[in-house]
């Protein structure tokens, strides 16, 4: 096998295993005030509109998953992390007026804008 051939070869491997393209992660974002009202400004926020040009959703925000919770006061969405961060996610919410309730950090990981220490003592 030629050198060219064995790249070629190497070359296809790599795009056929590659690296992760996508990240689909299942997230829920708590919405103390989620009314009707606050849907529709939700759902306008994570859509864009340029220049006039027809609305286009964010990459990687999978609006066809959102659940919208009245009772619990809840988002459920799906999002692709690889393309968005849940602080983006939080921010576009916010944009809309809506105030955003995230789960508290209790894994160390940063991006959590509403953690709070947890105290040690009893």
């Amino acid at each position: 096998m030629t050198r060219t051939a064995k790249l070629v070869a190497v070359m296809a491997l790599v795009a056929i295993c590659g690296c992760r393209r996508e990240d689909i992660v299942e997230f829920t974002v708590e919405i103390p005030g989620l009314t009707q009202e606050n849907k529709s400004k939700i759902v306008e926020a994570f859509t864009m509109r340029r220049n006039g040009q027809p609305p286009r959703t964010y990459d990687g925000i999978k609006p066809d998953t959102f659940e919208f919770d009245f009772e619990k006061k809840t988002l459920k969405m799906k999002y692709d992390s690889m393309k968005i961060a849940q602080t983006n996610i939080r921010m576009l919410i916010e944009s809309a007026g809506v105030e955003v309730t995230f789960p508290s950090n209790t894994t160390g990981v940063a991006g959590y804008l509403n953690a709070r220490p947890v105290s040690s003592a009893k």
